[in-house]
């Protein structure tokens, strides 16, 4: 596999020349790339106004394919979405649902993967959580002993965001085809990072915004929707962006587009999705591509090294770390330190990290260096 510079990659990412930024989980700082994608789009806005409006679209065409080659999916079956929440609910308010069905999610799910089900309980529609161990494992066979001949859609995140732990989407995808359900995947913790392909893992469904690992900005995601499954999830959010004749105003028809771009309903979010466009280019450049990825592999061994610095320690790590379920998600604890106070401390020493689920977590990316991680070992062993 190519050799690659990672400090190469980190000349990309301005924010390291202050932060030794462990927060991608939650809200990634932007590439450089993304950076100046944005400030073109905004000279141009300026300067030019509608007038730049095709060559803005055409761009949008271009990040759409970026993303469809990302996961290995068509562009018919990629849409733009605002953030991962709307892409759930693309499913949820889609689906023709019947009074009695259900559907089966875990317990420790991100709540945008939880109240978008759960407000389907008025239309009879029952959402069954699966409960996960301390550290996010869960036992696949508690997951279809939940499943019955009415469920129709498991709801599952690749990257569990309090723990990190990873699924195997092949083996959770062919569980939902053994119980005739549908799988949707919330991939916003893992996309940018790890290798996905949806049609090798049989995936009907995907959504996930950009402002994460992609290194994107917020509002700027993609919902992939398998094109066998087109007719199914009814559009619930139409405008004049959702028909085949989209700029043609004056002929109404609802004659629904043939692609997942139906769901996009009304204007684009331009300086997002060319900002996603150009932190897709520099992902890949980096060797991040559908069946294997360089990003993924230069992530795990920094979150190894800084898992064993946290031993050393005596930090208590809760995520597993074995090669198929780990992420660059790190949960621990500090024994006799409370949470809030130890993060307040490390944003003070400008080391960024989170709390989540009465733990601290990091989740660095490949462009931290052993530095950054020294510097959050010094943060947290300051006395409070």
């Amino acid at each position: 596999m190519t050799e690659f510079d990672w400090n190469h990659f980190r000349e990309f990412m301005p924010v390291s020349r202050k932060w030794a930024y462990f927060d991608h989980a939650a809200v990634s700082p932007l590439c450089q790339p993304a950076q100046a994608a944005v400030e073109k789009w905004a000279a141009e806005a300026v300067e030019q106004g509608g007038n730049v409006w095709p060559q803005w679209a055409a761009r949008t065409e271009d990040v759409r394919q970026y993303a469809a080659d990302l996961i290995g999916a068509h562009t018919d079956e990629i849409a733009f979405i605002p953030n991962t929440t709307a892409g759930i609910n693309y499913v949820a308010e889609g689906y023709p649902w019947q009074n009695g069905d259900n559907l089966v999610t875990l317990a420790n799910e991100f709540p945008s993967n939880l109240y978008p089900w759960m407000n389907l309980s008025d239309r009879g529609v029952e959402t069954r959580t699966v409960p996960v161990k301390p550290n996010g494992q869960v036992d696949l066979n508690r997951i279809a002993e939940a499943c019955d001949k009415r469920t129709r859609i498991l709801s599952i995140s690749w990257v569990g965001y309090s723990t990190g732990w990873r699924h195997n989407l092949e083996q959770i995808a062919r569980l939902a085809r053994d119980q005739g359900a549908l799988l949707f995947v919330d991939a916003i913790q893992g996309l940018g990072v790890f290798p996905l392909d949806v049609v090798a893992s049989n995936i009907d469904m995907l959504a996930a915004d950009g402002h994460k690992w992609l290194l994107g900005p917020e509002g700027a995601g993609i919902f992939y929707l398998r094109k066998e499954l087109l007719q199914l999830l009814k559009p619930r959010n139409v405008g004049w962006n959702s028909v085949s004749h989209a700029h043609n105003f004056s002929h109404i028809s609802l004659d629904m587009r043939e692609s997942a771009a139906r769901y996009e309903g009304g204007s684009w979010n331009m300086a997002g999705i060319t900002a996603l466009g150009a932190s897709i280019k520099l992902l890949t450049s980096f060797g991040l591509a559908k069946h294997r990825s360089a990003v993924a592999d230069r992530l795990l061994a920094i979150t190894d090294e800084a898992c064993q610095r946290l031993h050393e320690m005596d930090a208590t790590v809760v995520s597993v770390r074995d090669q198929e379920h780990a992420s660059g998600i790190v949960a621990f604890e500090l024994p006799g330190q409370e949470p809030h106070v130890v993060r307040k401390r490390c944003l003070s020493a400008g080391v960024a990290i989170s709390c989540r689920a009465g733990r601290l977590r990091i989740s660095p990316h490949a462009y931290n260096n052993s530095q950054d991680i020294e510097r959050l070992i010094q943060a947290l062993r300051i006395e409070s």
